[in-house]
């Protein structure tokens, strides 16, 4: 079955194969997430070959322990998240998705790993040593004509990329500057945030996706904050332009922003990890950064 089963990293034009099987999945990738992706690990992404025919694919992100980095910031011990696990149609139930769920298991090997899985999906995840910490809340949403700037937001890229990786570190386990560099330029994206007292408070995201637009990250440390940058972020759209914001559950002051806009529930996943939920204060959490890479 196996004898031309081959795994091995993809290169960044297979990493577009990736993305567009994940459309074909339903998931609605972003249309310049490729860059940033393949940027945050350039061996993260792994293609399993039958016969030289790409069949599989998965990524393994691996983020270098905080205590590598000369800010110190984090958790201290390697992180990794796994995602774009995809077996084409035709070839599944046939011994190759474990295969390559393994392999990127091995690459992880060490880190405390997480994912955003499907929720049907959470008793194998189990098997693999996952935990439940949340479920994450893709709410999808119109966005409402007459907004108004709220005049407190100021563009990421204006600002020194050291503050913006310092929000960023807060409420991710680790440092990943590449990725974060490429997040807030990325092609047709809009990335804000609110200082206070001379330092983010708040930050967001928002970027065209196959369908509609997805904001993430949108991080704030207070529900106006959140309100006033998500706000910023749509008025860059046009009134009835679709968006989604991906919530975790465990945040009501996201859920309660989600729900002032007449945002509906259209997707969920299960965010799991191998080892202990990383200690953040996730009540600042208002949208995930991507359910592909965390």
């Amino acid at each position: 079955m196996t004898a031309n089963y081959s795994i091995r990293p993809m290169t960044r034009s297979e990493v577009d194969m990736a993305v567009e099987w994940a459309a074909q999945e339903g998931w609605n990738p972003g249309l310049y997430d490729a860059d940033c992706y393949f940027a945050a690990d350039l061996r993260g992404f792994l293609v399993g070959l039958l016969n030289d025919e790409p069949i599989a694919c998965i990524s393994a992100i691996r983020y270098p322990a905080a205590s590598q980095h000369a800010d110190n910031t984090g958790t201290g011990e390697d992180f990794g998240f796994i995602g774009f696990y995809i077996v084409k149609p035709e070839y599944r139930g046939q011994g190759y998705g474990i295969q390559i769920w393994n392999a990127a298991m091995n690459y992880l090997h060490g880190c405390n790993i997480a994912l955003d899985g499907v929720v049907a999906q959470q008793d194998n995840y189990r098997r693999s040593g996952f935990t439940l910490a949340w479920r994450n809340m893709r709410f999808e949403g119109k966005v409402p004509a007459g907004l108004i700037p709220s005049g407190q937001t100021v563009s990421l890229q204006s600002l020194p990329f050291a503050e913006v990786e310092r929000h960023n570190n807060i409420l991710f386990p680790t440092p990943r500057p590449a990725f974060l560099q490429c997040w807030i330029q990325q092609a047709g994206a809009t990335a804000l945030g609110i200082m206070e007292h001379g330092k983010l408070a708040a930050s967001g995201v928002i970027r065209p996706c196959r369908s509609g637009y997805k904001v993430g990250p949108l991080y704030a440390e207070s529900a106006a904050q959140a309100q006033q940058c998500l706000n910023d972020l749509l008025c860059q759209l046009e009134p009835d332009s679709t968006f989604y914001l991906d919530v975790p559950e465990t945040n009501p002051d996201a859920l309660a922003l989600a729900e002032s806009l007449q945002m509906q529930l259209s997707f969920e996943t299960a965010r799991m990890y191998t080892a202990s939920t990383p200690d953040l204060p996730w009540q600042q959490l208002y949208g995930v950064t991507s359910f592909e890479i965390g």
